[in-house]
């Protein structure tokens, strides 16, 4: 045998093997995850007690300890706009025992807000969407405008435009004033507020005229009369407020958007593992209790999309939010 011929032989060998080790190791690591959980799982929160992603991630848990028999133990880690959730999420090993609940916007908004050690679109994946709902236009009771078309004349005549209020700067409650502004000419000046609370409770009171809020907030106060709903960024009118037209609807397809709550990981968490979790996750999202706990909570029902499609649509906000952004004093 030449030495040349001896060589290819070996190489071939120890590739084998390496195939033959490489299953063997992807079987033995499929098997251990068809077993999870094996112990209880802790689902970090991106907010605090009693606020909306701590609602699902409750729902979400106790169905999961229902049918795995485990325990899920919920755990509210709030502030930094995300960030300490993360960070959380990222000290823990990655082995399917450590989850995180929380908005879609942890990944498109946040970063271009707060300076971050890292890139949330790089270190977490997320696994599941949990709830969905688009932000809706609201407007103080009293404001002579009742529709879209008026509300925009009206802030072109008013030498100084109308103010309208985010739950945050930089957010998309930000950023869909400025996409109003820059699709229709209207003249829309931002006020940042500290979350949904104050901004409301400021629009209640005609302190503000308008303000872009998330459906789950705003619905209570749209109810009761004591703001009115004019438009929502939803491609569809909501089940809630099956009256209120979409901005596509009124001829701003570009205010088309959808947030979301959803169940992430750290991106290196196996495959196997994501899969596992996933087919868990998937069945409690189709159970009857579970969506009425997310309906009662005014989020629309999630859709059923793979972790790669979450991911394109986070990619594709990131970028829209960024350019959005653009010559504004808001950034990390």
């Amino acid at each position: 045998m030449n030495t040349a011929h001896f060589r290819y032989r070996r190489t071939l060998l120890h590739a084998s093997s390496a195939l033959a080790l490489g299953t063997l190791g992807d079987m033995a690591h499929a098997q251990a995850t068809d077993k999870w959980p094996e112990k209880p799982v802790r689902i970090i929160v991106a907010g605090p007690v009693g606020a909306n992603a701590d609602v699902v991630a409750r729902a979400l848990g106790e169905q999961l300890s229902k049918r795995l028999k485990q325990p899920f133990v919920v755990d509210p880690k709030p502030g930094a706009a995300g960030v300490i959730a993360i960070n959380d999420l990222l000290q823990a090993p990655p082995d399917a025992y450590t989850l995180l609940v929380g908005v879609s916007s942890l990944v498109s908004e946040i970063p271009h807000i707060v300076k971050m050690r890292y890139d949330p679109r790089k270190v977490i994946t997320p696994v599941a969407e949990l709830a969905r709902g688009g932000l809706v236009l609201v407007t103080a009771p009293d404001l002579p405008a009742r529709n879209l078309k008026e509300i925009i004349a009206l802030s072109k005549s008013r030498p100084d435009g109308l103010s309208y209020a985010s739950y945050s700067p930089g957010t998309m409650s930000h950023v869909a004033g400025l996409l109003l502004a820059q699709s229709t000419g209207g003249r829309f000046v931002h006020v940042g507020y500290k979350g949904s609370t104050p901004g409301l409770s400021d629009l209640m009171g005609g302190h503000i005229p308008l303000m872009f809020d998330g459906l789950a907030t705003s619905l209570p106060l749209i109810r009761t009369g004591k703001i009115k709903a004019i438009a929502i960024t939803s491609p569809k009118r909501s089940p809630f407020l099956p009256d209120v037209p979409t901005f596509q609807e009124l001829g701003q397809p570009e205010m088309t958007y959808t947030g979301w709550m959803g169940l992430w990981s750290s991106s290196t968490l196996s495959a196997p593992a994501r899969e596992t979790i996933t087919l868990h996750v998937q069945a409690v999202l189709d159970d009857p209790i579970y969506q009425t706990i997310i309906n009662n909570a005014g989020f629309e029902l999630p859709s059923h999309r793979s972790s790669y499609a979450m991911r394109q649509v986070l990619l594709n906000d990131y970028d829209l939010i960024g350019k959005a952004l653009q010559g504004t004093k808001v950034g990390p």
